[in-house]
């Protein structure tokens, strides 16, 4: 399974295969039931993930009871919330495992240690992070100036193993719309695929 995080950490650094190895000898990795409810809103974050398998959602309710999801994680993606900024740290949001999950899960509090110890692995981390940064903005910036229809069309195009992975409500919670709007956009989709063909 690591052999996923080397992999992705290729894209980060010159290091060889086998140095990549020795860094991540030590990296716990831990299994999830579908269900599992890794951080509740509230509580102040003290873990970080690596998606090495499975679907974790990220999601928050607000003072009406609305439940509002915020993102899907899967396969060779990082999971932090960032809340340093705040007085009392906690989450505004809460993560759960949608699928069974394998997961790398890093200790916020031991994150400088372990950082001293390979110093490569923070440059590394930088990079990871301003990588997902920059996508993060660019999604945001995309989705508040497109319609449901084009929302739902960047999804099939970036990220179409969604579709079948998600709970359609929590999918059209994600594109910012209802369900019933969610099913009439895909019932169109279909229609004009029909038509071109």
């Amino acid at each position: 399974m690591k052999d996923i995080l080397i992999q992705y950490m290729k894209r980060f650094s010159d290091l060889s295969e086998s140095e990549l190895r020795k860094l991540t000898i030590d990296v716990p990795v831990a299994s999830f039931k579908k269900g599992t409810v890794l951080l509740h809103q509230g509580e102040v974050p003290d873990k970080c993930y690596f998606v090495l398998k499975g679907c974790v959602r990220l999601y928050g309710v607000d003072k009406n009871g609305n439940e509002n999801t915020f993102n899907f994680y899967t396969e060779e993606q990082s999971v932090t919330i960032f809340n340093q900024h705040t007085p009392d740290k906690i989450s505004p949001y809460s993560l759960s495992c949608l699928e069974d999950c394998t997961l790398i899960v890093g200790n916020l509090s031991t994150e400088q240690e372990t950082y001293d110890m390979h110093p490569v692995l923070e440059e590394l981390t930088r990079k990871m992070i301003e990588e997902d940064l920059g996508a993060m903005r660019d999604d945001f910036s995309s989705f508040i100036s497109s319609t449901p229809e084009e929302r739902y069309h960047n999804l099939l195009k970036k990220r179409p193993d969604l579709i079948d992975r998600v709970p359609q409500y929590q999918l059209a919670s994600y594109l910012g719309i209802k369900p019933e709007s969610l099913s009439r956009i895909k019932k169109r989709s279909v229609a004009n695929l029909r038509i071109v063909d």
